[in-house]
């Protein structure tokens, strides 16, 4: 009896050991693949994060040589060199940082789309106006060292009206945009300071901005823009010389444009006129390139405007040169520039300039889902 207690305790010690030890070997074969999991998950989050980062950036510099008035200057200047991230935070909803390392923060905003598809998305934070067809467009896509022509650089706040300052053609709002019909309809709403980039509302009031845009072929854009508003002056202007530093005064604008893309040549054009307190200003332009061999174009436009029309403050600007393409999106430029008339110790004055500019433009994007 005695024996067979301590047989069957024996083998009851040898099953437990056993047992224990079976247990031990799972937790020891199981341990590795959750650690291994672990590390897994974690670089599958980086992973995903850095698929949701695009980073972009560019930099625009040259030489620039200019005669007026019997005075020769010749300089080199750097004019932008930019950084911007998007972030694409869900499917539908994502954010965007833009610094201009030779002057300031450019732009912040995030989107956020309702729809599956294009139709509805909103915008809130600091991005450009929607005025005239140029604005909204990247300097790296223009044909004229200059950007934008003298109407567009006027009415939209990129420098040359005193009473709203440099702006960049951009302010602080809330914007709603779509597109439908496969693209070819595009539409935009926008409520903004009215006062730019960084910068409280000068006033009570809000600008607001509206644009059409619609493709009836493949490659032809015809764009509408409009803006009611209130601008408050930060200085005198010499185009303007009723309204003063620190008046309200109505700042009105309207646009009607085209934009055409082909192999054989590329051409934009638009009107524009502006209502500024009692002063109308209004112009028009057409710019284009036609490529002339592999990665080489010549470029000209066509530029008249006029600041205030009941002084014949206006002013004509032709350029031609040539661009090449030694990269994607990264180019040589050489370019002549006539002017009719300018401003001249503060003041307006119908005085011929010419210039000779010349710029490299390199430009470098980065995403993970594209490599």
């Amino acid at each position: 009896m005695r024996k067979q207690f301590f047989k069957e305790a024996l083998l009851a010690v040898a099953l437990a050991a056993f047992s224990s030890t079976a247990a031990m070997g799972e937790s020891t074969t199981s341990a590795e693949p959750e650690q291994e999991q672990g590390k897994k998950s974690e670089l599958d989050w980086l992973k995903d994060f850095s698929d949701r980062i695009e980073l972009h950036g560019y930099a625009q510099g040259g030489f620039n040589y200019t005669h007026q008035n019997g005075n020769d200057k010749g300089t080199f200047e750097l004019k932008r060199i930019l950084f911007w991230a998007n972030a694409q935070i869900t499917d539908r909803w994502s954010f965007l940082f833009m610094h201009d390392f030779s002057s300031v923060v450019q732009e912040f905003y995030t989107d956020y789309r309702f729809s599956n598809n294009k139709a509805f998305t909103v915008r809130l934070g600091q991005f450009k106006n929607g005025v005239s067809l140029e604005n909204p467009l990247s300097p790296t896509a223009m044909e004229a060292i200059d950007v934008y022509s003298e109407g567009v650089t006027y009415l939209t706040g990129c420098g040359s009206d005193p009473l709203l300052g440099v702006q960049y053609g951009r302010d602080l709002g809330l914007a709603i945009f779509g597109e439908t019909n496969d693209g070819k309809f595009r539409y935009e709403a926008q409520v903004m300071n009215g006062q730019g980039i960084n910068k409280k509302d000068g006033n009570k009031e809000k600008d607001f901005i509206g644009r059409l845009e619609y493709r009836p072929i493949k490659g032809l854009n015809l764009v509408a823009t409009g803006q009611l508003g209130r601008g408050h002056a930060i200085a005198n202007s010499p185009y303007n010389p009723d309204i003063q530093a620190g008046d309200d005064y109505k700042r009105n604008r309207w646009t009607v444009g085209f934009d055409y893309k082909s192999n054989a040549f590329n051409v934009h054009g638009e009107y524009l006129e502006g209502k500024d307190g009692n002063v109308t200003s209004r112009g028009a332009y057409v710019t284009g390139a036609v490529p002339l061999f592999k990665g080489f174009d010549f470029v000209g436009s066509y530029d008249f405007f006029n600041f205030n029309t009941t002084l014949g403050m206006d002013q004509h600007k032709a350029i031609a040169g040539f661009q090449y393409w030694f990269f994607r999106k990264c180019r040589v430029q050489v370019q002549y520039v006539y002017k009719s008339a300018g401003i001249v110790n503060g003041e307006f004055a119908h005085t011929n300039s010419h210039a000779i500019m010349a710029q490299m433009q390199i430009r470098l994007d980065y995403s993970r889902k594209k490599n």
